[in-house]
């Protein structure tokens, strides 16, 4: 716990240097867990300076102590599964459920992440230049910035730092302020526990009105990693933009199921239902519209509204709450005022719950039209809006009109037209009789328009945290025409 009210730099715990402090409180009950002296400028420039001068040394160690880190950093992660969990539902509100599914997507994305310390290859091609071999070597791109998230703050931020190292990079993380632990600090202590080299995984922890415009200007980072709402975002990547930095982005979703006539409608309301309310809609892959062909609306919303009523509402420290706390009151108030101007507007409440502090009952509506804020915008809450689509092509139409593009859904008994369906869906993920919350470390995650630049995991991952150069090898001399 000492550990978790300091900053990790360089391998030393440390008070942070800034005057202003942050505190971390549980979004269940606003209990206090601890304050953290908040760091400033020059914790974050010990710290990339740290990550720089560890970089040269980490990139030229032998695979196998490598190996054997990564092998000993997978043994902690699984002899603390229980702290990681606990610290998950105190500090980010998680259920159980939720808490047990991240835990096994950080231990997969390390798994996936040591498997590259062999997969990083380069390339010999030929020339045009009698005699001359073209060779390309892929090396790290140096000290890597991570801006790790609230919902699913261990799995992200892993799912950034993990291949960053296992490709030679160093790294310096700056966790969500309402989830220091979880996104950077326990992590830190994961990785110094494991045997890591100092300087390797450094944590900075502060708000990002203090420190965040310095963590993406800094010079030392080749590339910043965030995953976080589009208006965020935008705002890295022009940073980045002006000093030609590298970005790797993951933000908002106004992700669709689309119900076609011919699908299963009791499966599709069971997997709307989990795709919807999980981690209380706060994943960027959450359901956030449910687009349903009108010949099936009315059975849809029947079977959907038993499956929503099933689901147990509470602590998410008793294994049998399905939906916990949003992460702080203020999400509460924007979704209520979301749903009253959507219902103002046509939108009709078939389920409504009363909010207590940062717990947010179901909402269902129905009636609901492309124009109204609850379908505009992410809710990151657990709001269901259900639309109603006249054929396949308004259905296409309606999932199109958005300016996100993460991920969706396509429930129908035929495959094969789901598929067809699927290739016209401007998303960068999409799943045929599945909900969209699906992440495998080995495939690419990513989206399209206002969702992010660039895909996580596997190769994909390789080529984002690498960089390349040509190298030719000329044999014997050229003739040049002087």
């Amino acid at each position: 716990m000492t550990q978790f009210t300091n900053q990790l730099i360089n391998g030393q715990w440390k008070k942070g240097s800034s005057d202003k402090v942050i505190e971390n409180k549980n979004p269940y009950n606003d209990k206090l867990l601890f304050t953290i002296q908040s760091a400033d400028k020059s914790d974050l420039e010990e710290a990339y300076t740290a990550a720089q001068k560890a970089q040269k040394a980490w990139a030229d160690m032998p695979l196998y102590e490598k190996q054997q880190l990564f092998d000993q950093l997978l043994e902690k992660m699984k002899a603390e599964k229980e702290t990681i969990i606990d610290w998950l539902a105190k500090e980010a509100g998680s259920t159980k459920i939720k808490a047990e599914s991240e835990f096994a997507a950080a231990v997969a994305v390390v798994k996936e992440s040591a498997s590259f310390l062999t997969r990083v290859t380069g390339v010999i091609l030929p020339s045009y230049t009698p005699g001359k071999e073209n060779r390309v070597y892929r090396s790290p791109k140096g000290v890597v910035g991570i801006i790790g998230p609230w919902n699913f703050p261990f799995h992200l931020t892993l799912r950034s730092l993990a291949p960053a190292l296992a490709t030679g990079n160093t790294a310096v993380i700056k966790p969500a302020s309402e989830t220091p632990v979880t996104a950077g600090l326990l992590i830190g202590k994961l990785f110094q526990d494991a045997g890591f080299p100092d300087g390797v995984v450094n944590v900075v922890v502060g708000r990002g009105s203090v420190i965040g415009d310095d963590f993406i200007d800094n010079p030392i980072p080749k590339l910043i990693s965030f995953t976080g709402s589009t208006e965020v975002g935008r705002h890295i990547g022009e940073s980045a933009g002006r000093n030609l930095k590298e970005v790797a982005l993951e933000l908002g979703g106004n992700n669709v199921m689309i119900v076609l006539k011919d699908a299963n409608i009791e499966r599709a309301a069971k997997a709307a239902a989990f795709g919807k309310f999980l981690n209380q809609g706060q994943i960027c892959m959450a359901l956030n519209r449910i687009i349903v062909e009108k010949e099936v609306h009315d059975k849809f919303v029947t079977a959907f509204m038993d499956e929503v009523k099933k689901l147990r509402v509470g602590d998410p420290a008793d294994p049998a709450t399905f939906v916990g706390p949003l992460i702080n009151k203020e999400q509460v108030e924007r979704i209520q005022k979301q749903v009253q101007e959507s219902v103002e507007q046509g939108a009709v409440i078939e389920l409504e719950g009363q909010s207590e502090g940062a717990l947010l009952p179901p909402i269902v509506l129905t009636g609901v039209t492309a124009g109204m804020p609850i379908a505009k915008n992410e809710i990151f809450g657990p709001v269901a809006p259900i639309m109603k689509a006249d054929n396949v092509e308004h259905a296409i139409e309606l999932a199109n009109d958005s300016i996100y593009g993460l991920s969706g859904s396509i429930f129908t008994e035929d495959r094969h037209r789901g598929v067809e369906i699927a290739k016209r869906i401007e998303t960068g993920m999409i799943h045929i009789n599945d909900q969209p919350v699906n992440d495998e470390a080995h495939v690419p995650f990513g989206g399209e328009k206002a969702s992010g630049v660039g895909r996580f995991n596997g190769e994909w991952a390789i080529e984002k945290f690498t960089t390349v150069k040509w190298i030719s090898v000329q044999e014997g001399y050229r003739e040049y025409p002087i």
